[in-house]
């Protein structure tokens, strides 16, 4: 069970998944052993999945950040399933998402530039079987993104 405690913990992790475990411990008022116990009962739980990169897309050339649902016309699981490959292969694509609701499908595309979105919209989402429609929503600005 989370207590209070652990919810600090991946609080401040979160913050900075590089923190040491000396500074950890002071931020949640724990001495370094037992905060570093806790943390690894969180990651052996599973409750810490594990620690990633954070990449500003800029200087990666990315400048253009778009959600897109996608409906299919077949609701099939071949059709599902080749679907969601075609999309762990496309570099452009950072996530997807099989969603309830009017599409089936939500993706974060992230590219270079419009010219590239529509390359993308075209060669790789334009020749899927299955498509029944494409709606992009342009991320014009990001005032919350916990994912940063």
């Amino acid at each position: 069970m989370i207590d209070s405690i652990d919810r600090r913990i991946l609080q401040e992790l979160k913050k900075d998944g590089r923190i040491s475990n000396v500074q950890l411990a002071q931020h949640v008022g724990l001495s370094a052993s037992a905060c570093l116990r806790r943390v690894q009962e969180l990651e052996k739980n599973g409750v810490i999945e594990g620690y990633r990169v954070i990449l500003a897309p800029e200087p990666l050339g990315i400048s253009f950040v778009a959600y897109v649902t996608v409906g299919l016309s077949s609701h099939t699981k071949a059709a599902q399933e080749g679907f969601e490959r075609a999309m762990l292969v496309a570099k452009e694509v950072t996530e997807c998402h099989n969603i309830a609701g009017p599409f089936e499908y939500l993706l974060r595309v992230e590219t270079k530039d419009l010219a590239s979105y529509k390359r993308f919209h075209t060669d790789v989402l334009g020749t899927q079987a299955n498509l029944r429609s494409i709606s992009t929503h342009i991320v014009m600005n990001s005032s919350k993104d916990e994912r940063r």
